[in-house]
């Protein structure tokens, strides 16, 4: 019977004896000896150490974790004989561990774990309560603990002896039976919410807060002390979210994987390589077999009958799972590549996954038609069909066959082919390893942050006008002194004078304390003359745009002496400014250079000096009823009380009493 050669490590004996391998090649095969079984391979090496991690998952499992599995095994208080092995859906755990242990001989508690954690655990002539220790690492862990983890946590529930260790599996059931634990670690996707939300935080905090600032100080004027408050408040904002958010999302890496070493990751390629320079057929020892030895045997024949054919040359297949974790993250295509550069020999490369029963064929520098390897392989060849599916060696006896057949018929070239170098693997350090938090999405981040902060500005400026027009509606506010000179109008309608005429008189009636201001008592008492002593009466049509201004300017004028401002001035650009500090000669006309002295509120001086010529859009123009309503600077309006504005509010109350006939 053929044998199939098998190696696990340098220190791994082979299973075909030295003295018949040079006899792979011939009809002799059929009188060596039987395969070695998996289990045999698998006790062989418990044998040699009580800790066998394959060396086929170094990308989450490298075999540099074998003391650390080692040392927690001491801790259960018996022999312990661990197995860390690739996930294979045609193995049955239990059965497998039987027959283990059955080769192996020794009683003790033996323990088989899978890709990410503990799959069984079975003891033999030892009291271990293997059954509630799974059942916890199962239930307590989340998927992605890792398989050093679940194995320490197993360790914990086995030390804790049959009672406990039971109490706490059925506490387990009960606490995660609906509700899985949270996952441990987050992944790239993860990291890139993340640093989009930092970047968003970054830029929108303190522009929202400068914005929000600037908005709310619009037309106010104020110490330098206190505008440099908002920018103080932004920066400390920014700082405190840069130095804030590596401490929020603290994470590095994105599995508890270690990072391999670069003999961890060449391993397995080496041993497979190894054992296809002795034999063109290798099988995994660590995987359940494949092909028995009548079919070895045929597909040896079949090799060496297509190495002597016309444009034929070597063929290599190799019976090796194909996973994740694996040096080549799963692409059969690389493992070919890696596989033939240590072979050294050109040749029909074959991977077959003795798990999934997929089938890859590679030519690598023999004269076939790629293309037709490429694209003409049938896909119940590679793929296999229903029948494969259900069977446990998913036929690839049969299907290699059919495969050697498809070589045969393969059209020949002139000159040899070979495969396009395949993508390199992603790199085992940057694979579990998480971006930094600034980085990726975090700059577009910044910018949407910028624009949510212009969004949130314009929504806060919106809903701030549609609740001062409310607010205005049922509780008139006068606006502040120093907003007036920024939104007063110019061209002001009659509408907003009624309704401001209106809000400042009844400001001015709840503010006033005859007793305390009689002195400023003839401000208000002008004011009330001009609507016949009832506030109310502004708000009611009737009155010409000239009263009325002339009723908010008295009324400003007695409300800024009862606030700590008194001014015998009123800014003569703009009555609607409110109280001025000094004369200035200001230019009036667009065209021409006449100029006049006015009272000046401090944005029109400023404008005054700095723009001169910006002064003529300032000034307060009204309707003329004489004129058809032609709007005129306020001062020239025939028979306007406003005309005595320039001169001081004395004058104009003295104006208004005087129409009224009040001495």
């Amino acid at each position: 019977m053929p044998a199939v050669f098998a190696t696990a490590t340098s220190a791994h004996a082979t299973n075909t004896p030295p003295d018949t391998r040079a006899a792979t090649a011939t009809p002799a095969r059929a009188a060596d000896p039987a395969p070695v079984t998996q289990a045999a391979y698998l006790a062989d090496r418990l044998r040699e150490n009580p800790v066998h991690v394959t060396d086929q998952l170094p990308r989450e499992v490298p075999r540099s974790t074998a003391p650390d599995f080692a040392r927690l095994a001491k801790k259960t208080g018996v022999p312990t004989y661990v197995l860390v092995l690739p996930m294979m859906s045609s193995t049955d755990g239990e059965q497998l561990l039987d027959a283990v242990h059955d080769r192996l001989g020794r009683d003790g508690l033996y323990v088989l774990i899978e890709g990410t954690g503990v799959a069984e655990a079975t003891a033999y002539g030892v009291r271990v309560p293997t059954d509630a220790a799974v059942t916890v690492t199962q239930y307590e862990l989340a998927f992605d603990a890792g398989p050093l983890l679940s194995f320490e946590r197993f360790v914990d529930v086995v030390a804790q002896g049959e009672e406990k260790a039971a109490s706490r599996a059925e506490a387990a059931r009960e606490r995660y039976r609906d509700d899985e634990p949270a996952e441990m670690y987050i992944g790239p996707s993860d990291r890139k919410n993340q640093s989009f939300l930092t970047g968003i935080v970054l830029t929108g905090v303190p522009l929202s807060i400068l914005l929000l600032a600037a908005y709310a100080r619009r037309g106010r004027t104020g110490k330098p002390a206190l505008r440099l408050i908002a920018p103080g408040a932004a920066l400390l904002s920014a700082a405190a979210i840069a130095l804030t958010a590596p401490v929020v999302f603290d994470e590095t890496r994105s599995s508890a994987a270690r990072l391999p070493t670069p003999a961890e990751m060449s391993a397995r390629v080496e041993r497979v390589a190894a054992g296809l320079k002795q034999d063109p057929v290798y099988a995994d020892p660590e995987s359940p077999r494949v092909l028995d030895a009548r079919q070895l045997d045929r597909l040896h024949e079949r090799i060496r009958d297509f190495r002597r054919s016309d444009g034929g040359g070597p063929v290599y297949v190799s019976l090796v799972p194909q996973t994740p974790e694996s040096e080549a993250a799963g692409d059969a295509d690389l493992f070919a590549a890696a596989v033939h550069a240590k072979v050294g020999e050109d040749g029909v490369y074959v991977v077959a996954d003795p798990d999934d029963g997929t089938i890859d064929v590679y030519n690598h520098g023999l004269r076939l038609d790629s293309s037709h390897l490429s694209f003409d392989l049938p896909d119940s060849l590679t793929l296999g069909d229903s029948r494969a599916d259900e069977a446990d060696d998913h036929l690839l006896g049969e299907r290699l066959d059919r495969l050697m057949t498809f070589l045969d018929k393969t059209p020949r070239t002139d000159r040899p082919q070979s495969e396009p170098a395949p993508a390199a693997a992603p790199r085992a350090a940057d694979e579990h390893t998480l971006p930094a938090l600034y980085s990726t999405d975090f700059w577009p981040g910044l910018f949407v942050g910028a624009f949510a902060a212009l969004l949130l500005t314009g929504i806060a400026a919106g809903m701030t006008w549609i609740v001062r027009g409310l607010l205005r509606r049922r509780s008139p506010v006068p606006e502040s002194f120093d907003r007036m000179p920024f939104t007063a109008p110019t061209a002001p309608s009659t509408s907003y004078l009624r309704r401001t005429a209106y809000n400042e008189l009844i400001a001015l009636s709840a503010e006033f304390d005859p007793e305390d201001h009689a002195r400023d008592r003839e401000r208000l008492d002008a004011a009330l003359l001009l609507v016949g002593g009832d506030p109310g009466r502004a708000r009611r049509p009737g009155m010409d745009p000239t009263t009325l201004v002339a009723v908010i300017v008295l009324a400003r004028a007695g409300r800024a002496a009862l606030t700590g401002r008194p001014s015998k001035l009123c800014c003569g650009v703009n009555p609607l400014h409110g109280p001025a500090e000094h004369r200035h000669h200001v230019r009036v006309t667009a065209e021409g250079n006449r100029r006049r002295l006015l009272p000046v509120c401090a944005p029109c001086h400023d404008t005054a000096v700095a723009e001169p010529d910006g002064i003529p859009d300032r000034l307060l123009k009204l309707p003329d009823p004489a004129l058809g309503n032609t709007r005129l600077p306020y001062y020239d309006i025939t028979d306007s009380p406003l005309a005595a504005v320039p001169d001081g509010v004395g004058r104009l109350v003295d104006r208004v009493r005087g129409a009224a006939g009040v001495h």
